[in-house]
């Protein structure tokens, strides 16, 4: 490598460094404060209004949308659009979550106003715990007093990383409180590749499945399948119970005399099936360890689909 290379990785490792050694102020910091936010946003009947400026504000973003899409329904809202007629979105039901690492960002002066005239609980986050912001609220989280990774102390680094992180944590102790489920989440993310990696085997399977009843001929069985275009074929019993599957291997180890027998004499038995409610994700994984293309969805024996892996494929689910 050359010098300046190794210049660049050194200021990396660096930088990641403080900011590491800050998230472990963090962390060691956390106390009954931290608690209590919890129980005051779970507590509330209407929305977290998150608020800061500057790089607070794009912390405070990230931190509003994390809540939204796990279970806690929150709301970014600029400090000083709110002193120009945004306040109205603040309301007696909301609690607000106000960041500023000073705790005297000059902006937000209206926003706690307006929390303390209509007795809106705040949640102070900042690293003074004599600020006014912290002074102001009902519940003050204070950040630890850690060196920002730029070496001059002015660019927010650390404190940005910490505040972050504090957000997260905000988010998932909320989740785990609701028991949110990762098919909960899909509710919120039903597009992208984390959509796609959360669809259930229901939303991809098609329903016009290729079956046969156990005694029909071979020469019928064919026909299906060739009619459906999965290159298998179900086989069921007389309860429409799915009792096994005609793959090509099969096919291929009764070639001889194949017309003479029964679906049921040339199947394989208690073939490996998927729910409807499983995640798409654990049928690939299935199809991937047994080397199959399609795999029947069953539910109480019944058979309800059939998903093939190119569902699967062009759904993004991989």
């Amino acid at each position: 490598m050359t010098s300046s290379t190794t210049d660049y990785l050194e200021a990396a490792r660096r930088v990641i460094a403080i900011e590491l050694e800050g998230l472990s102020q963090l962390s060691a910091s956390l106390d009954g404060s931290f608690a209590a936010a919890v129980e005051v946003i779970l507590k509330a009947r209407g929305r977290v209004i998150v608020s800061g400026m500057g790089k607070s504000g794009h912390v405070a973003r990230k931190i509003a949308a994390t809540l939204a899409s796990t279970g806690t329904p929150a709301q970014f809202v600029h400090p000083a659009e709110a002193s120009h007629g945004d306040l109205g979105m603040v309301t007696r039901e909301d609690v607000a979550l106000v960041l500023s690492n000073s705790g005297e960002t000059p902006e937000l002066a209206d926003l706690i106003a307006h929390t303390r005239r209509f007795s809106i609980p705040l949640i102070g986050v900042a690293s003074r715990a004599d600020s006014t912001l912290l002074r102001q609220s009902d519940v003050a989280i204070v950040l630890p007093q850690a060196p920002e990774a730029c070496g001059t102390g002015v660019v927010p680094t650390t404190s940005t990383t910490m505040t972050l992180a504090l957000g997260d944590a905000l988010a998932v102790a909320l989740m785990e409180h609701r028991q949110f489920t990762p098919e909960h989440f899909r509710t919120f993310h039903p597009g992208g590749k984390l959509g796609a990696k959360l669809s259930k085997v229901a939303d991809l399977m098609h329903r016009d499945m290729p079956l046969v009843p156990e005694i029909t001929p071979m020469s019928e069985a064919l026909l299906v399948i060739s009619q459906k275009g999965f290159g298998v074929v179900g086989v069921t019993d007389d309860a429409g119970q799915l009792i096994g599957i005609i793959t090509d291997g099969d096919l291929r180890r009764h070639m001889q005399g194949l017309l003479d027998h029964t679906a049921v004499e040339v199947m394989t038995k208690s073939p490996r099936t998927i729910r409807p409610d499983a995640l798409a994700e654990a049928a690939v994984a299935v199809m991937n360890e047994r080397k199959i293309t399609c795999l029947f969805v069953v539910a109480d024996g019944q058979p309800q689909g059939i998903l093939h892996i190119h569902d699967c494929l062009r759904a993004g689910v991989v």
